[in-house]
């Protein structure tokens, strides 16, 4: 009797996330690059709706969809690096895994301080403090 496999169906390790990753970043970018030429068409149709919709992307909500539009353009951009050097590089395969997790490590130090810089300001304005 055969069993069923449970759990994910994705059982090929970092490449299989990566790519999975690579995908769902370059669905959130293409949704937000469609919403950016509504928006931006609507000054056309009526000025003031445009300005009513740029004043709602001014909270704080926005701000933390701000910072992960840029990580996930971010990731989007070095996997797809990546993805290139293992297509067209020799010893790519070979080294896809350690550039993975090189491509990890710039995203977590480019997103870390990125991350608190974006932010700076929503958290001021939020809870009164200053640095």
């Amino acid at each position: 009797m055969a069993t069923t496999p449970v759990g994910t169906l994705y059982r090929g390790g970092e490449g299989m996330w990566s790519w999975v990753a690579q995908r769902i970043t370059g669905i959130a970018v293409f949704f937000f690059l469609y919403v950016h030429v509504l928006d931006t068409a609507l000054v056309r149709v009526s000025p003031e709706a445009y300005d009513l919709v740029i004043a709602t992307y001014k909270t704080p909500l926005v701000n933390l969809l701000e910072v992960g539009l840029v990580g996930a353009v971010l990731y989007h951009a070095l996997n797809g690096l990546r993805v290139i050097a293992v297509d067209f590089w020799s010893r790519g395969p070979r080294y896809q895994r350690q550039m993975l997790w090189g491509i990890v490590a710039v995203w977590v130090l480019v997103m870390v301080p990125g991350t608190y810089f974006m932010l700076k300001h929503t958290v001021e304005a939020l809870f009164g403090t200053t640095s």
